[in-house]
This record gives C-alpha cells, structure tokens and sequence, in this order.
C-alpha cells in the first residue's frame, strides 16, 4: 500500500468520525426533548459507516484492498419511546400523555469518548505517515 493511499484512509476515517461525533451531539441536545406524539419526538440517530474498496486490475474481487470508510446514512433508533402520563406538561396530547426521547446520555458520551479515540487514531497514523515521508525524503538528499 502506498503511503498516498495510507493518508487517503485515514483522512476518510477522520471525516467519518467527525460526523459521528456531530450526530452524537445533536444526540446530547435532544436528551430532554419530549412531544405529544411518538412522531414528534426526537429519536436518537446514528452513522451508517460502509467500507470503501479500490478496484485493482489483476486481483480477484475477494483479494480487493480496502479504500478507507464513509458514512452512507444516518438512521433512527428503533427502540420503543416512554409514554408517560402528565396532564398538566405543556407537550401533553389530548389524553394527557407525553413521548420521551429514546436518547440515553450516557451511552451518548461513551460513544463521544469512542469517536473522539478513533479520530485521534486516524491522526497518530497521519502524523506517522508524514514522518515516515520526511525521513525518507531525507535519506535520498543525502545520497
């Protein structure tokens, strides 16, 4: 693999972070959101990542190297929402009921320390390749 393809995939694996971490925060700022309606109220969402693959001339589809990774959706949580019973809560529907958010702020925050890991990662095998690079550079300036 060349190092060019190198700083391509861990570029596409920063980019990918980055919007996982920006759907994680959208997360966090929807954690008190409630509704009237199942509909109305904020489900939590979540990157679909996909692996890129290079094609290459002479190699066999299985033996395909990998390209790098993309985010080709963002998907709603499935999980069921808390109705919960107020009358009085301005969001309440006509039979006094309110939807909470299926966000878990937690699970939220473990999830932010995780993107936030793999970012720093992706820029650990940048900053190796860069320095693998200038050596190399090096060592030809001086034959």
């Amino acid at each position: 693999m060349s190092l060019e393809k190198i700083l391509t995939n861990a570029a596409s694996g920063m980019s990918a972070q980055s919007i996982r971490m920006n759907t994680i925060a959208s997360n966090l700022a929807n954690t008190d959101n409630v509704a009237g309606s199942e509909e109305a109220t904020y489900h939590a969402k979540y990157p679909i990542f996909s692996e890129v693959t290079q094609q290459v001339q002479g190699l066999v589809p299985d033996d395909q190297p990998t390209g790098g990774v993309r985010v080709t959706d963002i998907a709603n949580s499935k999980k069921p929402l808390e109705r919960r019973y107020q009358p009085d809560h301005p969001s309440a529907n006509s039979e006094g009921y309110i939807y909470l958010t299926d966000v878990n702020p937690i699970e939220e925050m473990t999830n932010m320390i995780s993107a936030s890991k793999e970012y720093q990662a992706n820029v650990e095998v940048m900053n190796t390749t860069k320095n693998l690079i200038l050596q190399t550079l090096s060592v030809m300036n001086e034959k």
